[in-house]
């Protein structure tokens, strides 16, 4: 990296969020380092210095092969999680330095919710009835969270009275009961997605945006990676034969379009940092743009995510690796790796490949993806740290520090799925 891009990383990371919020990351990075050095944490202390020591000396080799083992080692890892959850909800993750019991975070509704597809189209690939059983039990539990109003709450899984929608979270959830209605042809899945999409055909604004956008993300802007909704409303229409749902999911799709540069790049595309956002919320709009294109033949989607994608690809290092955050002229803007992101740019580029034949897509979807492999453990004797995809490289990264979010093994898998598929085509 450039010694002009890690001066701005720098700037960025003194001044762009203040003192005061300096000083709080400072204290809770300060706790969950001393909890690293607790009897219970030795294993999970002695991966984070090897994982530190692999960043600081770039001795990952990128592993080819081993695809289904792999998404085997993930899935069992997401059916522990669901164990120790004992809801039917999947925790946020295992992170064993936030002084959570046995360090597993309280269930999550939005993102067991697109963890439902994942398992599901594992199930089908491998004939894994655990894997279909797991799925469904986890689309039932989130019809009995689902908010009255059809929306899903943001956030850990809460009391209804705590409880506060987010668009976001709603079409995640939305997609999947698309899958368990698609599995299944139960009426329970349609009629809660149809709560969902409803929920959120009436939370557009006049301009394609969605208004709610929940308390767990900064306010006061768009968020143009919620156009990810727009593919589950999408699935939905052709579900349930609703134009109304196609129409609105193209309207959101168009909307994240007009917030494209000419480079590429999206603006309002961030959780919190807009000017710089992860390649997890890059990854969630290319995914959204591309995948409504492909369904709705909109050759103008299609460009977009190229568009986007491209100077992505670029990007990647030697060792499959991206940066974690990009600013406007795509530069890095951050000096660890967002492993959640990696996964969902190669899902893009995977199927860039399938929609286009453009070698290059595939070619950079297996750098990023056998790079994710090498970092996945499979035999530590801590069992909640195998199969499972960390947050950030290093660990300590910028990125869910110290830990394992449950969305960054179910987008390995969702990789490792494309990946196999594509290998057994050749």
């Amino acid at each position: 990296m450039k010694f002009t891009s890690m001066a701005r990383i720098a700037r960025d990371k003194c001044f762009g969020v203040g003192w005061r919020q300096n000083y709080w990351d400072a204290r809770t990075l300060a706790s969950e380092i001393a909890r690293l050095f607790t009897p219970d944490n030795r294993v999970f202390k002695q991966l984070a210095i090897r994982d530190y020591w692999r960043y600081l000396t770039r001795t990952t080799c990128p592993k080819q092969g081993e695809t289904a083992l792999r998404a085997h080692a993930a899935v069992q890892w997401l059916l522990r999680a669901q164990q120790a959850a004992q809801d039917d909800g999947v925790p946020l993750g295992y992170f064993p330095c936030r002084g959570e019991p046995n360090g597993w975070t309280a269930s999550y509704p939005e993102t067991t919710g697109y963890i439902i597809t994942s398992l599901l189209a594992y199930a089908e690939c491998f004939a894994d009835s655990a894997a279909r059983d797991a799925a469904l039990s986890m689309a039932r539990w989130e019809i009995t969270i689902q908010m009255p109003s059809g929306a899903v709450q943001g956030g850990p899984v809460s009391e209804p009275a705590r409880q506060t929608a987010a668009a976001f979270n709603t079409g995640m959830v939305l997609d999947g009961w698309c899958s368990a209605f698609r599995a299944t042809g139960a009426a329970e899945f349609l009629e809660a997605g149809r709560r969902a999409a409803d929920f959120l055909v009436a939370d557009l604004d006049e301009n394609g945006y969605f208004r709610t956008n929940g308390a767990y993300v900064s306010a006061g802007e768009i968020k143009t990676y919620t156009c990810l909704c727009a593919w589950a409303m999408y699935r939905f229409g052709e579900i349930a034969g609703e134009s109304r749902c196609l129409d609105a999911a193209i309207k959101v799709i168009e909307a994240a379009s007009s917030q494209q540069r000419s480079n590429g790049w999206f603006a309002h595309n961030c959780l919190t940092q807009s000017a710089a956002p992860l390649t997890h919320t890059i990854g969630y709009t290319l995914q959204g743009v591309l995948e409504v294109g492909a369904a709705s033949q909109r050759p103008d989607f299609m460009t977009a995510a190229r568009m986007g994608a491209d100077p992505l690809i670029e990007r990647v290092d030697r060792h499959g690796l991206l940066a974690g955050r990009f600013y406007s002229d795509w530069e890095p803007a951050a000096l660890s790796s967002c492993l959640t992101g990696n996964a969902q740019i190669a899902i893009v580029c995977y199927r860039l490949f399938e929609l286009t034949g453009t070698a290059k897509y595939k070619q950079a979807a297996d750098a990023l993806v056998d790079a994710l492999k090498v970092l996945q453990i499979l035999e530590s004797p801590n069992p909640a740290l195998n199969g499972a995809i960390a947050g950030s490289f290093p660990l300590f990264g910028g990125y869910m520090r110290a830990g394992y979010p449950n969305w960054a093994t179910k987008y390995f898998i969702d990789a490792l799925l494309l990946q196999h598929r594509l290998t057994r085509r050749t």
